[in-house]
């Protein structure tokens, strides 16, 4: 019996081989488009799950406001980790990080840039899950100048992951010794690190500074822990430890400074929401978005709805063809549940195919799909231990649910109605298929809405002034591996010929490279009259270099020997301040971590505010000192012959430094690597939202054939009549055409609301204009109207003498 089902439904499919095609194309369409953006977000949500403790593990966060800024950091005291060991029994473990930055690390005669290097807790093999290939856990890390490095950092260097007891050079001075290597950490992982150095080398690690945050701290609990409890004993923990310290400092206590409008908090964060959730600054590592693992998600379902309600459609809209089929069957003595099981069948096999033709596409467009959205996606036996069932699922229950009208509905009518031919048929009157296409094409515009406005914040971005100019600008990397040698670096580079300028700094708007600290107006410290600010240690060059304009006073001069105690101020700070004429006034900054020593530094200029952050964030206070720092050498360049002045850049830099590592970046190209996850969600949303659209296009054409079909005697009749082809066409056209408006008023309400949500995460963008809305209803519209007109023009042009040689 069941072999007989299928046996017809396969004749059934082949028989109207145009439409099972548009079925399974769409279907197979919008389920490879979900396959890929389920792997997507599968990736995202399995970020450090592999740690076998990952329920227990929590992150300290630093929730900070003092000095008119407010901020929430990753990083907390050094203190911090063992004072809460010995406080609270709940605490299994607890372990910190210190982000160290690059080093170079000779091998043979050449010295290779790591830059994924931090200082590591011996507890950091208790707290995380980091099998060790060579070495023993509990003691890799308790020696100074010990080092613990990945499998393929081994390999690299020793060509052998027994490497336990070797040596590593750092920077041509510090030798590291090899306790231990781990197997290379997983992609899904918040940090990715392949030198852990000793905590005890580092002896900031040993300091009792309560307000200097430069650690991240992870918490251990032990099972059975209640983290709400453990959240309210923070505050106390605080005071007992941090308010002798700010007693000394401020002069006051946490009550009295929450008083004022400031306060130093701790949070917690689990470990598994950190990728996604975390929005605190100074995270290590590339961080997710949980909104975008929720846009992908919903165009994932919009797509996947829109592919089932085509299917949904046309099934309908073909079942009442099947009526006399019906009929006839049940006068030759067909039971009920047979026609019920035998539309089912024909349903579920094309659901089936799509499924099948789904994974393949979706196996060929990995690899393509990777490149647009950043990751190394691979379909492993974890995935398809889920993915399988799942579709088994999904093929049973779209093939029921689509066949079900035909199915239910055409099963139960009377067989002698049936064949005097008292069905309604055609497109009129179908009030399911309707709404199904109003839902369908609601979803595209909501798309379609969204992509315009993302893309014209991604365009806003790239062409906003940001106050500084980016364009024309080499920076080479990382010049205090030169020694004292930088400044000459720097001098020589000036002279050669299509250099306008160049200045020595780490500091740079694209860079990350950041200093925090706090000024005060007066010597004697008052929390009312302090300055958070990022502090940034420049020279006379760096102004001008980038470009950035004077507000008021002047820049750095190597000429003005008071210029050591001067600064310039940016006019989000002079806000803040309260200054009416900032010029020569002072401010105060500690010297030590106990502010024990104040030093008085002059205002002498005042630059314009210009974005040295994302433009997620407001421009926050910024001071300039004219202080030494070789972090990279910025070079503004006059010449148009890049590559000549690029090789004379990298000669000097070899004639100096031979075996040193050449590396250098282009400013604007620093800054749209800002922007890399905007960038891929805008070419992500641009592809799926055309794919969206072209699988509503399909059933819309299937629709349109069917209803040009069911209307073929009443166009010849009007063509003999005297009718021309274009008000055939308008009369098969503007009942789709009005659904589509109708979808236009439901979905341009929802899209903009959801995208000015969206824009909400940005400090600088753009608002929704009317056109926006206007041009995605025009343009759904115009695609409609495309679609229809395809079937309706070949409906129109044809013979009348063949629609109605028969009557």
């Amino acid at each position: 019996m069941i072999r007989n089902y299928i046996k017809t439904a396969f004749r059934n499919l082949l028989k109207n081989k145009g439409f099972t095609a548009i079925n399974v194309l769409g279907l197979a369409l919008g389920l490879a488009t979900c396959l890929l953006i389920v792997f997507y977000v599968f990736d995202e949500l399995s970020f450090d799950r592999y740690n076998v403790n990952a329920d227990r593990i929590y992150r300290i966060n630093n929730d900070v406001k003092f000095g008119g800024n407010e901020g929430s950091y990753s990083e907390s005291p050094a203190p911090t980790a063992a004072a809460l060991k010995v406080d609270f029994p709940e605490i299994e473990q607890v372990t910190r990080f210190r982000q160290r930055g690059g080093n170079q690390v000779k091998k043979g005669n050449q010295n290779i840039q790591e830059d994924n290097m931090v200082y590591a807790d011996p507890a950091i093999f208790s707290v995380f899950t980091l099998p060790m290939i060579d070495g023993k856990p509990a003691t890799a890390l308790k020696e100074t100048h010990s080092v613990v490095i990945s499998e393929r950092i081994a390999l690299k260097y020793f060509n052998s992951t027994s490497a336990v007891g070797k040596v590593l050079t750092f920077n041509d001075t510090a030798l590291y010794k090899v306790t231990g290597v781990i197997k290379n950490i997983p992609k899904q992982s918040h940090f990715d690190f392949d030198f852990f150095i000793s905590m005890p080398t580092l002896a900031e690690s040993k300091e009792e500074a309560w307000f200097s945050n430069n650690f991240d701290t992870y918490i251990l609990f032990r099972p059975g822990f209640d983290i709400k409890h453990f959240q309210a004993k923070l505050p106390m923990f605080l005071r007992k430890h941090a308010e002798p310290q700010l007693v000394s400092i401020l002069h006051m206590t946490f009550d009295k400074l929450e008083q004022t409008g400031n306060y130093f908090r701790f949070s917690l964060i689990p470990l598994k929401k950190i990728h996604l959730e975390s929005n605190t600054k100074y995270d290590m590592g590339s961080k997710g978005d949980i909104k975008i693992v929720y846009i992908f998600s919903a165009i994932a379902m919009f797509i996947l709805l829109i592919a089932c309600v085509n299917f949904m459609n046309l099934s309908t809209a073909r079942s009442s063809n099947r009526a006399k089929e019906v009929g006839v069957r049940k006068v030759l003595g067909s039971p009920r549940k047979y026609l019920i099981a035998q539309f089912l069948t024909e349903s579920i096999m094309v659901t089936l195919a799509g499924a099948i033709i789904a994974l393949l596409i979706a196996w060929a467009f990995l690899h393509t799909f990777n490149q647009m959205s950043g990751k190394e996606l691979t379909v492993t036996s974890q995935i398809m231990g889920w993915l399988l069932p799942v579709l088994a699922i999904f093929v049973v229950v779209v093939g029921c649910v689509a066949g079900s009208y035909p199915a239910l509905f055409l099963s139960g009518f009377q067989p002698i109605e049936v064949l005097k031919g008292k069905l309604a048929s055609g497109f009129k009157g179908g009030m399911l298929r309707s709404s199904l296409v109003v839902f369908q094409f609601a979803i595209s515009i909501f798309l379609i809405i969204g992509t315009i406005v993302i893309y014209n914040q991604l365009k806003y971005i790239q062409s906003k002034d940001l106050g500084y100019n980016r364009d024309h600008v080499m920076i080479v990397q990382r010049v205090w591996t030169l020694g004292n040698k930088a400044k000459i670096f720097k001098q020589e580079i000036k002279q050669l010929a299509g250099v306008k300028s160049a200045t020595l700094t780490g500091y740079l708007p694209t860079s990350g490279y950041n200093n925090n600290s706090s000024l005060f107006k007066d010597p004697v410290l008052d929390a009312k009259k302090a300055l958070q600010s990022s502090i940034w240690n420049v020279d006379e060059d760096y102004i001008p270099t980038l470009g950035i304009k004077m507000a008021a006073g002047r820049n750095f001069s190597k000429d003005m020997s008071t210029d050591s105690t001067a600064i310039i101020i940016n006019q989000a700070a002079v806000q803040l301040l309260g200054f009416s004429n900032p010029l020569n006034q002072n401010l105060y900054l500690p010297m030590d971590n106990m502010a024990k020593v104040m030093k008085r530094f002059h205002i002498i200029g005042v630059i314009k505010d210009f974005n040295f952050k994302s433009l997620r964030e407001n421009v926050t206070p910024l001071v300039l000192f004219d202080s030494e720092d070789t972090g990279a050498l910025s070079i503004r360049m006059s010449s148009a012959d890049i590559p000549n002045l690029l090789a004379q850049v990298k000669n000097k830099w070899t004639s100096m430094s031979p075996g040193l590592q050449f590396d250098y970046s282009f400013m604007d190209q620093d800054y749209e690597k800002n922007y890399y996850a905007e960038q891929r969600v805008g070419k992500i949303a641009i592809a799926f939202t055309s794919l969206a659209i072209v699988i509503a296009c399909l059933g819309l054409f299937g629709l349109a054939a069917y209803a040009a079909e069911q209307r073929t005697k009443e166009i010849g009749i009007r063509k003999v009549l005297g009718a021309n082809i274009s008000s055939i066409v308008g009369m098969l056209s503007k009942d789709f055409i009005k659904l589509v408006l109708i979808a236009i008023i439901i979905a341009s309400p929802f899209a903009w609301w959801a995208m000015h949500t969206w824009l909400q995460g940005f400090a600088y963008r753009q608002n929704i204009q009317w056109w926006v809305v206007a041009l995605a209803g025009l343009a759904a519209i115009l695609i409609a109207f495309i679609t229809i007109s395809f079937q309706s023009i070949k409906a129109a042009l044809t013979n009348p003498v063949k629609s109605l040689r028969s009557e």
